[in-house]
């Protein structure tokens, strides 16, 4: 998603939401997440969730901008978000893509292709790809 978001930044606005853990070390620990070192705990609360997004921003220097579900999972449930799903949300705020629940129908060159039939195809420079940005996350109430 990286590479897209580059590619589209200036034609879309780009939005991540973190929703629950999908693999977390108290549920369902997979050992791919042990060797990537990505292992949680599922938080029991906003400052939890919000420190765990806080950390993979800053380790993985992860540029798009991003939002954290509430602890009761609302936008998870609106949008069938878990384990991970992508979205197209068009001008007038109606959905123009639902691409399908991840992390067998999780799909980024379908959202790719959606955004050049509308914005035409983008050539991405290697130089321009790599991701530069750090940010962080507060939690709101």
């Amino acid at each position: 998603m990286v590479q897209i978001y580059n590619d589209y930044k200036d034609h879309a606005d780009f939005l991540t939401i973190y929703v629950r853990e999908a693999h977390p070390t108290d549920e369902w620990q997979m050992k791919s997440n042990m060797k990537d070192d990505v292992c949680y705990a599922q938080p029991k609360n906003l400052a939890q969730r919000v420190a765990i997004a806080n950390d993979f921003i800053k380790r993985f220097h992860y540029p798009i901008a991003f939002g954290i579900d509430d602890i009761n999972n609302a936008a998870e449930a609106a949008y069938s978000a878990w384990p991970e799903r992508l979205y197209v949300i068009d001008e007038s705020g109606r959905i123009a893509y639902r691409g399908g629940m991840g992390p067998f129908h999780y799909d980024p060159n379908e959202v790719r292709a959606w955004l050049a039939a509308r914005y035409g195809a983008v050539k991405h420079d290697a130089a321009a790809s790599s991701p530069t940005t750090s940010s962080s996350i507060s939690p709101t109430t």
